[in-house]
């Protein structure tokens, strides 16, 4: 059966190629060489998404405020501070062998799609004309200089305890971030913990936020630049780095129904349209590989190429160090270092600037990276030092590698040139083999912890990092399986004098849930695969639910009715249940703020815990402390009955007085919007974007969908999700939301949002009889002649 296509001539290939769009919008590309792949792979990225990476670059390379005014001057001045500012060469050999090359014909595959959208306007995404702007061409340095949209961690969170710890204990700080493994929390020789402000955070937060387009924020004059400096606020940072997780798993084919390994992926990131990750299948003579990445950067990092499948979560290491400087006495341009002073680099640098002149704006720098905060009165700096600011630190570049792998073996060799972000990797291929290895730049710190900001002097210094091969990895596990969901999963016998990797983890609830279904499994399928990545089951809510009924009988009706509707429910927070948006409400907005309120009185110091550790919370309602008063449980149980009938009032408020018809995706919804939302006409604001789309779920099922409190918009959670039939390729599954495409006129810009938000796949096609067959459009790529 005939197709549509199109024949396009392309400067820069070397021989014809071609793009078939299947179905559901994921494209094949096939090409005679890898030269042309990579280059057909950038070609394809503008193709879907010009201007996502586009915004992505300008972003990065801190230069949006020369399309978009004033107003994002500030960010563009914090963005610079953290690119990679070192020697490119070992830039470049941190990598894949060749990933210079790769780099090279991916952003010459990006410019040409530039070049031929000059040549056809027609081609442009409608963003550009709303905006008046127009893509920018790509160098391959800016692939991998970029380091800002890479999740690593600590530096929020040693300043925010720093700050809790000024004003409080370390039993409360666990209240926002529990310590695993357990360790000590005393201030540094030197520190004064009441004097790191939480303003050092600043630059930090508008280096890594997200692009907005407020009317007033692209009106503002440069005289007003600078009030642009807090686009997000301190909750957004602190969510990033508690609800962008993820889940995978991998299971033996002793344990699944065909005898063969089944490989589970869904990364969690905040939720976007475009989709943070795109579809792919990448096919050249030697390499054929299929999965999602970034759109802006080669390769894929998670799905399979024929012999080895693989996905990854969020591993806690902790990748960053917040330090605190001495300056000199009379000379603010000096600080402490070992025996003597050390000057400030500081660097000048020029700033396009839209309907504004070219501004030049100071950067600076310690040994250590970027400069956060000077207090000259204080006489004190802070900075920050990063695994971003080393060789090599480029996300998910070590892709460039692991994504080769014809083995696991292969896999877990490849794992040293794995920087940023720290995973778990799961993998298996053909023979059967399945393994879990932990990767990333993990600092050894020879005399400290990594929890609290540390002096700057040369006392505390990174002695390199730990071997790829000393990082926690298991092949072939006893249990016949291996899952991660962010959990603390430092062996239990890793020696307790072995270095320190990190403390700070996300909650288990999702872990135990996922783990406990598959021990309960053992011939897991596809089917059930799917099944556990869309699961609601909630253990916190499980735990809330049996707190209630152990209390004794309530006369009072706005007690004893929400009670009666939360009894025998079994913690399932599916998107039709009338109990799991009670148990949702009273928890998120009643019971857990009246919580905090009881451990931690002081308003200033309950604003630092939230949005407070589910794990650390939920366990003293269990075991209630002194802190309850001096009968902490009759306190608790107090708490527990006054909350829930605010609770069940404001349900009635919001969704009416009748329990029956309650839903919690009434309230709990899918939205994707558009970031140009705000600035269209009213009639077309809505236009772009995808939803309501009703979910069930929250931030501690499987099916994770954290959301704000404001509305319960899900704000972060899977958005693809991968199931792989490790040798049975073409049956293998996916979903990514909204869709593949970023343009608003393409018919999979959106299509996939509903089959994403009822828990449905869709085929993840391999070979090249089941893609042509599925082929909906056929792009022929030729050079000229």
């Amino acid at each position: 059966m005939s197709v549509p296509s199109e024949t396009i001539t392309l400067d820069g290939l070397d021989s014809p190629a071609e793009i078939r769009v299947d179905h559901w919008g994921v494209s094949h590309l096939r090409a005679a060489s890898e030269a042309d792949l990579f280059f057909l792979q950038g070609f394809n990225a503008a193709r879907d998404r010009l201007w996502q990476i586009d915004l992505w670059r300008k972003r990065g390379l801190g230069q949006l405020a020369a399309d978009f005014g004033p107003g994002y001057l500030a960010q563009d001045h914090a963005a610079r501070h953290f690119l990679y500012r070192g020697d490119m060469a070992a830039e470049w050999a941190a990598y894949a062998s060749g990933a210079e090359a790769i780099c090279q014909a991916f952003a010459a595959g990006i410019n040409a799609y530039v070049a031929l959208t000059e040549a056809e306007p027609g081609r442009l995404p409608p963003e550009f004309a709303l905006f008046g702007t127009r893509p920018a061409r790509w160098q391959p340095e800016d692939v991998v200089r970029i380091r800002t949209h890479a999740l690593t961690r600590n530096a929020a969170s040693e300043i925010l305890r720093a700050n809790v710890l000024a004003r409080s204990d370390a039993a409360t700080d666990a209240l926002r971030a529990a310590i695993e493994p357990p360790t000590g929390l005393d201030a540094a020789p030197g520190i004064d913990l009441g004097a790191i402000p939480l303003e050092a955070l600043r630059l930090f937060k508008l280096a890594t936020a997200p692009v907005t387009f407020e009317p007033a924020r692209l009106a503002a004059t440069l005289d007003e630049a600078w009030r642009w400096t807090e686009v997000t606020d301190l909750g957004e940072v602190v969510r990033a780095t508690t609800e962008e997780g993820s889940n995978n798993w991998v299971v033996s084919g002793a344990r699944t129904a065909t005898g063969r390994p089944l490989l589970a992926s869904d990364p969690h990131r905040a939720h976007a349209i475009p989709s943070l990750r795109y579809l792919v299948h990448l096919s050249a003579p030697g390499f054929d590989a299929i999965g999602a990445g970034e759109p802006a950067v080669p390769g894929i990092s998670i799905g399979h190429n024929g012999s080895t499948a693989f996905g990854l979560t969020i591993f806690g290491a902790d990748q960053e160090d917040v330090y605190v400087y001495e300056t000199q006495a009379g000379d603010p341009e000096r600080y402490r270092y070992a025996d003597g002073w050390e000057a400030f680099r500081r660097i000048e640098e020029r700033f396009a600037v839209a309907s504004a002149p070219e501004q030049t704006l100071t950067l600076s720098f310690t040994r250590h990276g970027p400069v956060l905060h000077e207090d000259p009165v204080r006489r004190q700096a802070i900075a920050l030092r990063s695994v971003w600011l080393e060789p090599g630190s480029a996300a998910y570049l070590g892709s460039l590698s692991a994504m080769r792998a014809t083995s696991v073996a292969e896999f877990g060799a490849a794992l040293t040139h794995w920087g940023t972000p720290s995973v778990n990797h799961v993998c298996a291929d053909t023979s059967g083999t399945v393994a879990w290895y932990a990767a990333g730049f993990t600092p050894i710190r020879p005399n400290w912890n990594g929890l609290l900001p540390v002096p700057g002097d040369g006392s505390h210094e990174w002695a390199g990092f730990l071997p790829a091969e000393a990082l926690p990895h298991v092949v072939n596990p006893a249990e016949g399986f291996f899952a991660t969901a962010n959990e603390m999963n430092l062996p239990a016998d890793r020696p307790a004098d072995a270095p320190s990797i990190g403390h700070e983890w996300i909650e288990p609830s999702r872990a135990e849930r996922i783990k406990g279904v598959l021990r309960a499994d053992d011939r897991h399928t596809l089917e059930a695969a799917g099944a556990l990545q869309n699961d609601v089951q909630s253990l916190p809510a499980v735990r809330l639910c049996a707190l209630l009924a152990a209390l004794s009988e309530d006369r009072d009706r706005a007690v004893a009715e929400p009670r009666a509707l939360l009894a025998g429910w079994d913690g399932r927070l599916a998107a039709d249940s009338a109990p799991a948006a009670l148990c949702e409400v009273w928890w998120m907005k009643h019971l857990r703020p009246g919580l905090l309120e009881v451990l931690a009185p002081d308003p200033a110091v309950r604003a630092l815990l939230l949005p407070g550790h589910v794990e650390s919370l939920i366990g003293l309602l269990e075991q209630p402390d002194p802190r309850f008063g001096p009968d902490p449980a009759g306190a608790r149980d107090r708490l527990l009955r006054a909350t829930l009938a605010r609770a069940f009032a404001d349900l009635c408020r919001r969704l009416g007085p009748d329990p029956s018809a309650w839903r919690w995706g009434d309230l709990h919804h899918g939205y994707f919007e558009h970031a140009a939302a705000p600035i269209r006409a009213q009639s077309e604001r809505t236009e772009w974007d995808v939803g309501p789309l009703p979910l069930g779920g929250s931030r501690s099922t499987p099916a994770h969908a954290g959301y704000r409190l404001s509305d319960f918009r899900v704000t972060a959670g899977a958005s693809v999700r991968l199931l792989i039939d490790v040798g049975n390729w073409d049956a293998s599954l996916c979903i990514n939301a909204p869709g593949q495409s970023g343009d608003p006129a393409s018919p999979h810009y959106g299509d996939l949002a509903p089959l994403w938000a009822t828990g449905r796949y869709v085929p993840l096609l391999y070979t090249t009889e089941r893609v042509e067959d599925a082929t909906s459009r056929l792009i022929r790529l030729v050079p000229p002649r």
